[in-house]
């Protein structure tokens, strides 16, 4: 992939459920603030001027989808946090928008992880066994646990970078793009 034109800042879309918080407004001010000093733009979701007063649920869903992957498609590069999200798993949505910068080829590097594998985490919220064969399984369905070592699904340890928090993922990126 060619490196971005250097007489622009290369655009970074800041993934994440940061958009439900009830000071989104200023975790991404802080992330943009971080990128302006990296020589970065950071694009928050929420930049697309989509108007969520008017229409119905469903159009005004579309308009986000539309506006997001517009913005996914004008960045150069994703910071993904894919810290737990009401659950084991990362938000839907950002693993969506990883998922689809990943097919545009741009560089993503996720943080918010938790360090243990994800089958550790899995096993300590629910029990779980070894069956017969070694794999581990929930002991009430018997459902595979996905193993590994992996600190969560492998389409998403494989198709992005890890690191600990925002900034390092910020320094990272832009080292990734050059910067």
């Amino acid at each position: 992939m060619p490196l971005p034109d250097q007489s622009r800042r290369p655009r970074i879309y800041l993934a994440g459920p940061d958009v439900f918080r009830p000071d989104a407004e200023r975790v991404f001010a802080g992330l943009k603030a971080q990128c302006d000093a990296l020589g970065l733009q950071g694009v928050a979701p929420t930049d697309a001027g989509v108007d969520t007063r008017r229409g119905s649920d469903d159009e005004i869903a579309q308009r986000i989808y539309e506006g997001n992957v517009r913005l996914l498609r004008g960045s150069d590069g994703v910071i993904a946090h894919l810290a737990p999200f009401r659950g084991l798993e990362p938000d839907a949505g950002t693993v969506f928008e990883v998922g689809y910068a990943a097919a545009l080829g741009l560089p993503v590097v996720a943080y918010g992880v938790p360090e243990a594998s994800y089958e550790q985490r899995v096993c300590a919220a629910i029990g779980c066994a070894r069956d017969a064969q070694g794999a581990m399984r929930e002991a009430g369905s018997g459902t595979m646990v996905e193993g590994l070592g992996q600190r969560m699904n492998l389409m998403l340890t494989r198709s992005t970078a890890i690191e600990a928090d925002a900034a390092a993922a910020l320094r990272r990126i832009a080292a990734l793009l050059g910067r």
